[in-house]
């Protein structure tokens, strides 16, 4: 984890990155290596985007083509088809989404937005694209409507007025339903906005309009006139028929509802209260809330459903939102978790005028989505198969897998198998429309998603889609509250105590390494079999940070009889045991006490990941711990390794036992180049000389890389001393100053990666995750700390004079130091669990500007030298088995070097900080290349990555750069703008994977995925689904013989005669403003670029030769109808001529 710097991030909104690279003088080793990466093998591009709409505001289906689009407050649209089709797209302007309406089985949406436009999406393409927009400029859209089989869209207005739109050329016809003419006399005053147009099922030609102000008309299309007016003094919320169009049913803000008889305007047929308790009396019911939407709908086999949100009785106080589904006598009140956005009923009939027979209703709360089965009594939900549950609890963490090992999926979906719910629908998913892309990536890809409750999400993220495979709690590691009073009271955060901060995960030995937000860390074990643990492992660990006690004390509480470790001078410290209640100071000043309490009773543990260790940090001296900014976990050697602004701890996860607990500043030893004096205000100030980064130097000078235990300390000048002073006052000065300014942006937040004592002091409720409490510690000493940022294990040369390679461990720090701790490791076997580990450090020191992100390593050919990891093994097999054997299986699949290895065989060391990457030979230590990667910006996230052809480095900015490197020479790849750091959940979340996929956080609801490889933008359009697929339109109900012989029936409409410009004329240009959009066939040739585009390419041609084909069709038609006409009069003409004598002519 590392530290945020408000003053960067303002810095990094407006910076523009620059950089420049330069080879080192030194040695050359690198020229022998051939790098394989080109710019040309990057390209940047979205490819999907996954999870639940961010604050839905309207929803439509499509019942032929069974697809699902959602509308949401900043403009997006999100289709939905069969799991695994599903589509996103955004409206430019990015105002709110109020209507849409699908083109039923046209393969084409409208959508009408909250800056009084409308547009039309086709939705023929994978990526749909807006074909046409009108933009309303002197009215205000309230409400549209699009008939059956219509091409003329009626947009209701806030000033009550109907325009009518023709969807095929987005042109305004000249036919306007004013208000006035359409209340006349029956009303004194305006009758308020739109908020209900829809025609009568069985007659085109008459059109319902529902003002708000409780007056509904029946208006004549022909005739221009009104039929029918109908009042009622209580404000309409929605209207829908009857399907035979003789009655319509209104819910209003009383919480009533009324049917009307068409042919009865006086006064309702009847008149409901759903939820008004009825008086003896005969008075009328208590009002109740308004019912926002109501829908009515029928069946032949029994009696109509009707179906509203909305509408309870005011006295129901904390009652969540309801559905009240009412049929015939039997009323069900369905309690939704969120409030209720919009509703839809699901019909077997796309037809108004025929029996509706409804199946489902699909609800759009504000967070979720659910489908009801209207089929099954009880009303049971169907099972969600899309990935819309990443925000059940908010995501505080993101890690990103690609190229797994393929046995992982498998093992994860078994173990969250058995946690599914029960009670769901047993029929399909109602929402089946598109078909499938293909996919031409077959690697597994898993992301993990870190929540505020202590809850951790595997996904399987294979070929762009999502689907959440295991769900682990980790708070169940805890004693529960057992009341609402008595919450944990961790005293690093005021809420959310188990909040995952950060995830260390080996994959190969399904090792899985997590820190929570009380600074706790659990070390989990995957295992097939469930098992019961008696009492957790647990060690309480004391991390302080003190100048004058030189004396590092760790604590270790584990039944398991604790084998001493080995501290930094490597004499075995005794392990003393804290109880978790101790107190030590008689002045109640807390010490040696965990933030939460690890629960005493047995703990059941089904199958998937078991805790193995519990580690917790402890209060020293009146101070809670720190929060952990960093961790690492390696299989091979049975280690774990966490760090904070104190310093850090090295644990052994298999003897249970802690190895190292060093402040930071003990970790330099001698070679300290920094001047510290914590608790010490500064009182005087430094002549101002400019601000810049501590100058490096020969950061791999001898007297630099000496032992710690060598005794001399290390030459440095007061130069040295003066400018890390001033950098540190400039920066605190400048933090107090940017907290105001960039408080709305810390608002954005939930400021998790933040060690306690860097996080702003703000009251922020909304998306905050914690307030940091404030601490005894002074500012000027918090700032003075130096927080560990990056751990690095592996197998290489930890110092100049090596002629091996060793184990080690590579730390990195906030104020660009790497450190290296040498690891002697006991042999494999018996003794490994017997022996202890001795960890010291190594002397080695290197320097870089800003804090450490990221380490890595290449062999000498260049590629990259993963950790050594464990293979995988059932760790609760049957104890029958010979104790031999099983040790056996333990041996380290080591992926480094052998220890024989030659002098000659180099290897490289790639550091990666916030202003800075660096190539380091090793074992010589000569830094052979170095690239500024930003000036004025600093990097967020850097990640090595495995591309199909070769290895690069991939690096993030503040200032919304996406940029890639090539390893070893650094050589810029790829820099792209892709998007500014508006959000601190980018910031937390953004991360970088093998093959050139990368995700973030785009909102608290929502996945972005993007790409940065040429090979998978080629690739894409092949591997998005479709969502449009011809489909049957099915038949129009039958009209029956005496409903034809009579007039009954549904009455057809000739729209075109009457909207048409020819009989209505032109509509006012000032009007609507038409603008054509980018989409179509000139939206779907950029789409399709590459080499793979090509196919799509000769489709588009196909399509525009049909096209053109449909055209020169339909001249002909109309050429040879011409040629009909002529030859006509031509005949006439020769008729009438025939007799005439020359002279008569």
């Amino acid at each position: 984890m590392k530290k945020f710097n408000i003053r960067k991030v303002l810095d990094g909104l407006t910076a523009v990155s620059s950089s420049s690279s330069s080879a080192q003088p030194g040695n050359r080793e690198n020229d022998l290596i051939q790098e394989t990466l080109q710019s040309e093998h990057f390209q940047l591009c979205k490819t999907v985007r996954h999870g639940f709409p961010y604050q839905p505001s309207s929803m439509a289906f499509d019942p032929v083509q069974k697809i699902l689009a959602i509308g949401t407050q900043n403009g997006a649209l999100r289709l939905f088809g069969r799991p695994g089709v599903e589509c996103y797209c955004q409206h430019d302007s990015g105002a709110a989404v109020i209507q849409l309406q699908f083109l039923i089985n046209e393969g084409a949406l409208v959508s009408a937005l909250a800056d009084d436009s409308i547009h039309l999406w086709n939705l023929r393409q994978k990526r749909p694209a807006i074909l046409h927009s009108l933009k309303f400029n002197r009215e205000r859209i309230t409400f549209c409507h699009l008939p059956f089989q219509s091409k003329w869209l009626y947009v209701g207005t806030e000033r009550g007025n109907i325009h009518i739109v023709n969807v095929e050329c987005f042109t305004l016809s000249g036919y306007v339903i004013m208000w006035n003419k359409a209340i006349e006399l029956s009303s004194k005053s305006h009758p308020g906005p739109v908020v209900h147009i829809s025609d009568n099922p069985m007659d085109e030609g008459k059109l319902i309009i529902g003002f708000e102000s409780g007056t509904v008309v029946l208006w004549d299309l022909k005739s221009k006139k009104a039929d029918y007016r109908y009042t009622y003094d209580e404000a309409i919320h929605s209207v829908d028929w009857h399907h035979e169009g003789k009655q319509f049913l209104c819910s209003h803000s009383d919480g009533t509802l009324t049917i009307w008889n068409v042919k009865s305007p006086a006064k309702p047929a009847q008149i409901i209260t759903p939820h008004g308790k009825q008086p003896k009396d005969g008075k009328k019911p208590e009002p109740c809330k308004p019912i926002l939407k109501v829908e009515y709908k029928t069946t032949r086999a029994g009696d109509p459903f009707m179906i509203l949100s909305g509408g309870l009785s005011y006295d129901t106080v904390g009652r969540r939102p309801c559905l009240t589904v009412m049929h015939g006598k039997s009323t069900a009140v369905l309690e939704m978790d969120y409030p209720i956005v919009d509703f839809l009923t699901l019909c077997e009939t796309p037809y108004p005028n025929d029996f509706q027979e409804p199946y489902a209703v699909v609800v759009l709360l504000e967070k979720d989505l659910v489908v009801i089965d209207l089929a099954q009594n009880g009303y049971p939900i169907f099972e969600n198969p899309y990935p819309l549950s990443i925000h059940e609890s908010p995501v505080t963490c993101c890690e990103y897998f690609a190229d797994c090992p393929v046995d992982l999926i498998p093992a994860l979906y078994s173990a969250g198998s058995r946690q599914k719910r029960q009670g769901y629908s047993k029929k399909e998913w109602p929402i089946s429309g598109g078909n499938w892309g293909l996919g031409t990536q077959s690697y597994p890809e898993i992301i993990i998603t870190g929540h505020a409750d202590g809850s951790i999400k595997f996904w399987d993220a294979s070929a762009i889609t999502l689907q959440v495979l295991y769900k682990l709690k980790t708070a169940k590691v805890f004693e529960k509250a057992r009341n609402k009073d008595d919450k944990p009271n961790t005293d690093i955060v005021d809420e959310d105590p188990f909040a995952i901060q950060i995830l260390s995960w080996c994959p190969e030995s399904r090792i899985l390494c997590v820190a929570g937000v009380s600074a706790h860390v659990i070390i989990y074990r995957f295992s097939k079999q469930e098992v019961t643990t008696e009492v957790l492992q647990l060690l309480e660990v004391r991390l302080q940070y003190e100048l004058n006690d030189m004396e590092s004390p760790d604590g270790d509480q584990t039944p398991a009889t604790p084998t001493p470790g080995a501290s930094s001078n490597s004499q075995p410290s005794a392990p003393q045991s804290h109880p978790s209640t101790s107190s030590s100071s008689s002045d109640g000043i807390r010490d040696n006490v965990p933030c939460l309490k690890v629960r005493s009773t047995p703990l059941k543990q089904s199958a998937g990941y078991q805790v193995e260790l519990v580690i917790q940090l402890v209060w020293v001296s009146g101070e809670p711990p720190q929060q952990i900014t960093s961790l690492g976990v390696n299989s091979s050697y049975g280690l774990v390794v966490f760090g904070n602004s104190n310093g850090l701890a090295i644990v052994d996860y298999i003897q249970k036992t802690v190895l190292l607990n060093l402040g930071t500043i003990e970790l330099y030893g001698s070679n300290d180049p920094y001047q510290r004096q914590p608790r010490s205000p500064r009182k005087t100030r430094q002549p101002s000389g400019g601000l810049c980064d501590i100058n490096e130097g020969s950061t791999t000078s001898e007297d630099r890389c000496k032992s710690p235990t060598a005794g001399s300390a290390s030459a440095c000048n007061s130069e040295d001393h003066k400018l890390p002073k001033f950098k540190e006052k400039v920066k605190t000065k400048s933090r107090m100053f940017s907290k105001m300014v960039v408080n709305d942006l810390a608002k954005m937040s939930r400021k998790l990666s933040l060690p306690t004592e860097l996080k702003p002091d703000l009251d922020i409720r909304d998306n905050s995750f914690s307030r940091s409490r404030s601490s005894s510690v002074t500012s000027i000493d918090k700032e003075s700390r130096e927080a560990i940022t990056c751990f690095y294990f592996c197998e290489t040369y930890t110092r100049k004079t090596d002629s091996s390679t060793a184990p080690s461990l590579w730390v990195g720090t906030s104020l660009g130091t790497v450190l290296v701790i040498v690891l002697n490791l006991p042999p494999a076997g018996e003794q490994r669990l017997l022996q202890p580990v001795i960890v010291s450090p190594s002397g080695t020191l290197i320097r870089l500007k800003g804090a450490i992100l990221r380490m890595a390593f290449l062999d000498s050919t260049g590629a990259i030298l993963p950790p050594a990891y464990e293979a995988w093994r059932e760790p609760n097999a049957p104890d029958d088995k010979d104790e031999k054997d099983k040790l056996r299986k333990r041996r380290p699949v080591s992926v480094s070097p052998s220890s024989s290895q030659e002098i000659s065989e180099n290897q490289y060391a790639v550091i990666c900080s916030e202003k800075q990457a660096k190539v380091i030979a090793l074992p010589s230590q000569n830094c052979i290349y170095k690239h500024n990667i930003t000036e004025t910006s600093f990097v967020l996230r850097a990640d090595v990555v495995q591309m199909s052809n070769g290895i690069c480095l991939a690096c993030f900015c503040a200032n919304g750069h996406i940029m890639t490197l090539s390893l070893p020479s650094l050589r810029p790849l790829l820099d792209v703008n892709y998007l500014p750091l508006t959000d601190m959940r980018i910031a937390r979340t953004f991360c970088f994977t093998n093959n050139g996929q990368a995700l973030y956080l785009v909102s608290p609801t929502e996945i972005q995925r993007i790409t940065y490889s040429q090979d998978t933008c080629e690739n894409l359009q092949e591997m998005l689904g479709e969502l449009f697929t011809p489909v049957e339109t099915p038949e129009a109900p039958n009209r029956g013989f005496f409903k034809g012989l009579f007039g009954g029936g549904a009455q057809s409409l000739d729209r075109e005669e009457l909207f048409g410009e020819s009989v209505a004329g032109k509509a006012s240009r000032s009007l609507a403003q038409h603008i054509p959009g980018p989409g179509g066939i000139e939206g779907m040739k950029g789409a399709a670029s590459g080499v793979v585009g090509e196919l799509a390419r000769a489709r588009i041609a196909l399509d525009e030769r049909g096209q053109k084909l449909g055209e020169l069709e339909e001249r002909t038609a109309a050429m040879m109808a011409s040629a009909d006409s002529f030859s006509k009069h031509a005949h006439d003409m020769m008729l009438k001529c025939k007799d005439k004598k020359w002279y008569q002519f």
